[in-house]
């Protein structure tokens, strides 16, 4: 029998990998076994960080939050606390941008979650 090389689909194989690693540093662009270790590795991280991604975020969208509250001498718990109780279901992501681009709205909202902790309060006691 005669021997049988691979010879396009291994061609294409090394072109595919070396494409998927073009821009890499050093070596990693150049060599196809380096290159497809460089590939794979990026691609765990490239997963892993899509998620952590939105993680950060939403720390984000809290800090900004918090911030904010501050401002309006509120704790960003209470304040959370009220939305829920008001009813208002806006996710972090909105909150901050309406603390950012519209204060006197975010105002309003806080003294609406703070009157709705108060009535809370109230009951309780």
């Amino acid at each position: 029998m005669p021997r049988v090389t691979k010879g396009a689909a291994r061609t294409q194989a090394r072109k595919r990998i070396l494409r998927a690693a073009r821009g890499y540093y050093g070596v990693n662009h150049l060599h196809p076994y380096r290159a497809y270790y460089a590939v794979v590795r990026a691609g765990c991280y490239a997963y892993r960080d899509r998620r952590t991604r939105k993680r950060d975020m939403r720390a984000l969208w809290i800090t900004r939050i918090t911030a904010a509250c501050k401002m309006r001498d509120t704790r960003y718990s209470r304040f959370i606390n009220g939305l829920k109780m008001a009813g208002i279901l806006l996710n972090r992501k909105m909150l901050s941008q309406i603390a950012i681009e519209d204060p006197k709205v975010f105002d309003e909202l806080v003294q609406l979650a703070e009157q709705h902790t108060r009535a809370l309060a109230k009951k309780a006691a």
